[in-house]
């Protein structure tokens, strides 16, 4: 069976400016190749909710799985929620297990539990909560989009939460062999190793250090004696590398 394939789509107006470096995607793909679920595409759109309601419709009805970040705050412009909510032909509304998690952890902190807070509390109809162990205010799963905070730890808590759970694949296995040789003077050589090797990707990356230009070659499948295979064909052929 082939693996479980998903897309990421991150949201927020402050990644699109500029403001805010976005690391989210590149946390839980790593985390998806480990679980052997296949990434297919990664989007970064603005709070906007026609274009977010647009986007998880289009992306959740392509892809097994579906994770969203940003969006799901206390303020105005947390406005990720209710868009899930009619991607799906959902009702959006407090729910009392998540408003009763918000009340214990703000309690506990001794910090008000106000109107905005309870936004956080707001969940489409039908779905499932993802738990959120740094500041209380959960995400949730509406069939298989999954919807999840933007801050980069509260983020990976919920990820480390999730991910585990979903059914996956065959994890992806790399193998990488560094060459001082550019790009293009290797071509032909890693298009025959791509022919004679079909289960396995291989991938160029050039760079230039001190320079000196150079390439990383990298070999990746989920067959792993496929790819131990193309890897010995791979040094074989480019004994100068390490």
């Amino acid at each position: 069976m082939p693996n479980p394939t998903a897309a990421i789509l991150i949201i927020g107006d402050e990644i699109l400016t500029g403001r805010t470096r976005e690391g989210n995607a590149h946390h839980l793909a790593g985390v998806l190749v480990q679980q052997g679920i296949d990434l297919r595409q990664i989007r970064v759109i603005s709070d906007d909710a026609p274009t977010i309601v647009a986007a998880v419709r289009e992306m959740a009805g392509a892809h097994d799985h579906l994770f969203t970040s940003g969006g799901i705050g206390p303020t105005h412009d947390d406005i990720t929620a209710d868009a899930v909510a009619e991607a799906f032909g959902r009702t959006i509304g407090v729910r009392e297990d998540a408003r009763a998690i918000l009340a214990a952890h703000y309690a506990a902190r001794g910090v008000e539990f106000t109107d905005a807070r309870l936004r956080m509390a707001r969940i489409p109809e039908g779905a499932t909560l993802i738990d959120n162990p740094v500041s209380g205010a959960p995400g949730f799963s509406v069939e298989n989009c999954h919807v999840m905070a933007g801050v980069p730890n509260i983020f990976q808590a919920m990820v480390a939460g999730l991910v585990p759970r979903l059914a996956g694949g065959q994890p992806l296995i790399s193998r990488n062999w560094q060459l001082m040789v550019a790009e293009a003077a290797i071509a032909d050589e890693l298009r025959q190793l791509a022919t004679d090797h079909p289960q396995v990707s291989f991938g160029s990356y050039p760079f230039v250090t001190d320079g000196r230009y150079g390439t990383n070659l990298v070999a990746r499948a989920t067959d792993e004696p496929a790819l131990e295979a193309a890897y010995r064909a791979l040094q074989a052929m480019f004994p100068e590398g390490q």
